[in-house]
């Protein structure tokens, strides 16, 4: 039952149970609705209480019903909130631990309300690009005043319900155990003669309600101007105070149905899902068994290996951290000292916390002080050979059942297993720098590399709050064997008529946070630099342009050496447009017979955007990615595509594979073509008139 209705001496207790946050399915709405009805019915009953079961008021509506019939059957959650609200008898809802979106909203039709401290209180609606649509952007703010609320709408952001405590919102905070502290409630305004009060007919209390508004609305253009959603809550909003209640109720409901359909919503929505989506593994059952990460080992101190052992340590893992020589480790270990202080100078850490956190680490120049530990991430030099030499010798010393994972970004994860007599305990699994802040975590899956490991590092990625998404073995795995063709087609447009500044400002106004050469300034231009050579001799077939390592022969490594495709200046990481490179880029044109012409920066999003999206149709052919949402959530998570557009492959779907296709084809037509070998699995979406998403 996804309701448990029972009585307590004159109360009827109605009790949310729809596992894990009770979300407000189908069954959850008619049952509400039944066990008002049921209590109105009785004699008995002078007061209802409605509260939620386990971890959760409600964390609103029920996600495994989005875009299905059942999301929009009757009761829809404004019938039953407009079922609570006239109920003749009181209704207390009892909030503990979450009440978001429709939760918030359901609690809000209630007469009165009861609060544990500690309850998290919310309308993340926006984030999902929609707005509160059952009465949130109209109540909200005659409970709590319009702009605690408009602040709370706009942001989305949850709020702690003793920060609350005196708005209006709740009747009471209870101290002792809710359920007693609201059934007491209960009895006293069931001996109460109605009508109870209706927070919808609370007036929205403001000295300059007009100023305010427009001094919202002016800071929500600036902050998200590439979102909707923002500026619609404020409408809403703004109808409520203008025009009353119901006007405004209308006004909410034209406004939810408008963002439903813009393609930032789509974007939103898509990576809400894509995130969860992302730790479903096809073939490895939800209730795999897993092993037990007690204690983790990381190998190499340096940047990488540094940023590592952060995320174990900041979850309370203790990490035994291992390197060469005694100056590396004290290297190490300082910085992350450093990356902590900054932490608590900021005011994200409390002083007490870093001891805590640096105790949890244990430096050592030994293997054999990492035979206990359950899980053991390799982060040394980015060469096969030096890997074989770490691997060989952690088959000699880690405990049997232990995970071996290599953070190798593109190393054959499968040669690297072969380097141990347990190539079902290995993985890979592949940070972004710098791992302590960025989310994405590749777990790269080896052909031997056992179903509950797998299960293992996927469980342990949500405990150190990454998104982790699964990879099959190849060069590169999904990101950087994507971002490989994007970084060609960057280098060819330079040599067609393009420069770095053009490239850069184009696709950085298409949303990236940074364009391809400001990226690799701040990566360093030697690391591209080392893939091709490696690319030469292993693909000889493949062109690329040459510009690049005419670059690095200069020494021109960027941001490190003060110079790359920008010059730079001493403190300061502002990249400024150098004409030395831009006469360089020129010349290699005229050397290479090589026609410049005018490029628009049109041409510059497809061509980059459009060489992601064929990679990544190649990807999901050969199955190195499951599904296209994991493909995005890479993209969103790891290499700052725009969050708005939902990822490369759902932004072809928005396009239409039509026109991709079309793009590509044209592209392969022209001169530096032969980098574009259409993925067959656009020509045939195309054809059916389908996307990678449905």
């Amino acid at each position: 039952m996804a309701v448990d209705y029972t009585t307590h001496d004159g109360v009827a207790v109605i009790t949310l149970n729809n596992p894990p946050v009770n979300g407000l399915g189908l069954s959850t709405r008619a049952g509400i609705v039944e066990g008002i009805e049921r209590a109105q019915n009785d004699p008995a009953i002078k007061a209802i209480v409605l509260t939620g079961a386990g971890k959760a008021f409600s964390g609103g509506a029920d996600i495994t019903e989005f875009n299905t019939p059942k999301a929009t059957q009757e009761p829809t959650l404004a019938t039953v909130i407009k079922t609570v609200e006239s109920s003749a008898k009181p209704v207390v809802a009892a909030i503990h631990s979450v009440a978001m979106g429709g939760g918030l909203e359901l609690a809000l039709g209630a007469h009165y309300r009861i609060a544990a401290p500690g309850a998290q209180i919310a309308l993340p609606e926006v984030k999902l690009g929609i707005l509160p649509g059952a009465g949130g952007t109209q109540r909200l703010p005659r409970a709590i005043g319009l702009e605690a609320a408009l602040n709370m709408i706009v942001s989305g952001a949850p709020v702690m319900s003793q920060q609350l405590a005196r708005s209006g919102l709740f009747d009471e905070l209870a101290e002792g155990d809710l359920a007693e502290a609201a059934l007491a409630f209960a009895r006293k305004v069931g001996a109460k003669e109605g009508p109870h009060p209706k927070v919808r007919e609370r007036k929205i209390e403001h000295p300059n309600a007009e100023g305010f508004i427009q001094f919202a609305r002016n800071s929500v253009a600036t902050l998200a101007k590439n979102f909707p959603a923002p500026l619609k809550c404020i409408d809403a909003v703004e109808a409520g105070v203008k025009n009353g209640f119901d006007k405004g109720l209308a006004v909410e409901r034209e406004c939810f149905v408008a963002l439903v359909q813009t393609p930032e919503s789509r974007a939103l929505r898509h990576a809400f899902f894509g995130e969860r989506a992302a730790s479903k593994i096809p073939d490895v059952p939800a209730d795999t068994p897993v092993r037990e990460i007690r204690q983790v080992a990381v190998i190499g101190a340096g940047t990488m290996g540094g940023g590592i052992a952060m995320n174990f340590i900041n979850a309370g893992i203790p990490v035994t951290l291992l390197e060469t020589k005694q100056e590396a480790l004290d290297r190490g270990l300082a910085t992350i000292r450093k990356n902590y202080e900054a932490s608590v100078k900021k005011g994200k850490l409390k002083p007490e916390a870093l001891e805590e956190r640096m105790a949890l680490i244990t430096p050592t120049l030994s293997y054999d002080d990492l035979k206990n530990a359950d899980l053991i991430v390799e982060a040394v030099f980015e060469e096969l050979g030096v890997k074989e030499q770490v691997f060989k010798r952690l088959d000699e010393v880690a405990k049997s059942g232990a995970i071996l994972a290599s953070n190798t970004s593109t190393l054959d994860v499968d040669k690297i297993a072969a380097f141990t007599r347990r190539p079902q305990d290995v993985v890979g699994m592949h940070f972004f720098s710098p791992a302590n802040v960025m989310k994405l975590l590749e777990v790269v899956r080896g052909k031997e590399t056992a179903k509950d490991v797998l299960a293992t590092v996927m469980k342990l990625a949500k405990k150190i709050k990454k998104t982790a998404v699964v990879s099959g073995v190849c060069d590169g795995f999904i990101g950087n064997r994507m971002i490989e063709q994007y970084i060609r087609q960057a280098l060819f447009m330079l040599e067609e008529g393009a420069l770095p500044a053009q490239v850069d400002r184009a696709i950085e106004k298409f949303g990236f946070a940074m364009g391809p050469f400001r990226m690799s300034d701040l990566a360093g231009n030697d690391i591209g630099w080392a893939i091709r050579k490696r690319r030469y001799q292993e693909h000889p077939e493949m062109h690329y342009s040459k510009i690049a390592d005419r670059l690095c022969e200069t020494g021109r490594f960027g941001q490190k050496t003060g110079g790359g495709w920008y010059d730079y200046k001493a403190g300061d990481r502002t990249a400024y447009p150098s004409k030395l490179v831009d006469e360089m880029i020129v010349a290699h044109s005229k050397e290479t017979n090589t026609q410049r012409r005018k490029i628009g920066d049109d041409e510059i999003v497809e061509r980059l955007v459009f060489a992601l999206v064929n990679e990544g149709a190649k990807i999901l052919e050969e199955g190195i990615a499951s599904k296209a949402s994991d493909i995005d959530m890479v993209y969103l998570t790891g290499y700052g595509f725009p969050l708005y557009r939902g990822g490369p492959m759902l932004y072809a779907d928005t396009v239409g594979l039509y026109n991709v296709e079309r793009a590509i084809r044209r592209y392969a037509s022209q001169p530096n073509g032969d980098a574009w070998q259409l993925a067959p699995r656009i020509a045939e979406l195309a054809a059916q008139g389908r996307g990678f998403n449905g």
